[in-house]
């Protein structure tokens, strides 16, 4: 399986924005759930947002709502996490998963290394 690959993070003040990207280097995220996941040390990873990159139907976590979005550019190599006005709690690994065929982020499909977002001031 061509391997995901997130970049992107960085660190911000709160009120902040990043753009965080995932891809398949060398194929595309076509016909799949994109999810984007966050993890801090000692918490399990959660959920932030998946999108059907057929149809782009979206989730996104309630804490997120308003200020994150997440779009899929047109030739479906690359799925973007847009982070608007960030937060402390914002903080974390960012993971990009995988689900193909799926409509459904599940968490059982496939993984990238994730990036780090840290907002601090």
């Amino acid at each position: 399986q061509v391997p995901l690959v997130e970049s992107g993070g960085d660190s911000v003040q709160p009120g902040g924005s990043l753009r965080l990207s995932c891809t398949r280097p060398g194929d595309t995220l076509n016909n799949a759930a994109i999810g984007w996941w966050r993890q801090v040390p000692g918490k399990e990873r959660e959920r932030v947002s998946c999108i059907n990159t057929s149809n782009g139907r979206t989730y996104f976590k309630d804490s997120v709502k308003g200020r994150f979005t997440t779009f899929t550019d047109d030739d479906k190599k690359t799925t973007y996490l847009q982070m608007e006005s960030l937060k402390f709690e914002d903080t974390g690994t960012y993971y990009c998963s995988r689900d193909p065929g799926s409509d459904f982020c599940s968490g059982n499909g496939f993984w990238g290394r994730g990036t780090q977002v840290t907002v601090s001031s």
